[in-house]
């Protein structure tokens, strides 16, 4: 799940990236409102963490223009803990949660989770298929009267699949999921954790269709 970071903080971004990564996130990170403009722009976000204070302006606008353009990408605003009215403003203009700074790296990823999941329209937490029963929170499962535990790459790949269940998602498609700009892409990276998941999960429980990518296989859920 590709996370924008919007913020020009160099310790609190490299905090916040880290963080998001071990926790299974793939995050990008850019430093003034013209940069997440323009990140914007090419989408493929499951959601923003965005700072107010950049030093070009205001995150508050980059949230304006969003919702102006019809960007309904989720967005977590970072606001300084006595400035209360740029929260007001930030939930008006459509954030849909916020919280202050210093914050908790661990609320940061269960109020993320919280934001995605209400805009994909799920209510519960975990996610379900073909027998299988998935923590987002600790990126674990269970499988076959099994625990299993996930790589945060691992679990980026499974999730991308439980989330489209019914559909071929590419290897280009499943890379995104897992390198952020800055990442080098390593060539064999999705078949060496499709392979891990198979050998966790059955070698069935991932489909390759042939010139195609990946699927989860039919089967009773």
């Amino acid at each position: 799940m590709r996370i924008l970071i919007v913020e020009d903080d160099a310790m609190l971004a490299d905090g916040l990236s880290v963080g998001l990564r071990l926790s299974g996130f793939t995050p990008d990170l850019v430093t003034t409102c013209a940069d997440a403009d323009e990140a914007l722009a090419n989408g493929g976000f499951a959601a923003v963490v965005l700072d107010i204070m950049l030093p070009d302006g205001s995150g508050l606008d980059v949230l304006s223009r969003m919702r102006a353009g019809g960007d309904r990408t989720p967005v977590l605003l970072l606001t300084a803990l006595d400035q209360v009215r740029d929260r007001i403003a930030g939930l008006d203009l459509g954030a849909d949660d916020y919280l202050g700074k210093p914050f908790d790296l661990e609320e940061v990823t269960a109020r993320l989770r919280s934001i995605v999941r209400r805009a994909e329209g799920r209510a519960e937490a975990g996610l379900e298929w073909n027998g299988l029963s998935v923590d987002p929170a600790r990126m674990s499962g269970r499988h076959s009267d099994r625990d299993i535990a996930f790589s945060p790459r691992e679990f980026a790949i499974l999730r991308a699949l439980l989330e489209r269940p019914g559909a071929i998602l590419s290897k280009s498609t499943l890379e995104n999921r897992l390198y952020g700009w800055q990442d080098g892409v390593e060539s064999n990276a999705v078949e060496v954790h499709i392979h891990k998941l198979r050998a966790k999960l059955g070698p069935d429980f991932i489909q390759t269709v042939r010139g195609a990518g990946y699927k989860l296989s039919k089967g009773a859920q």
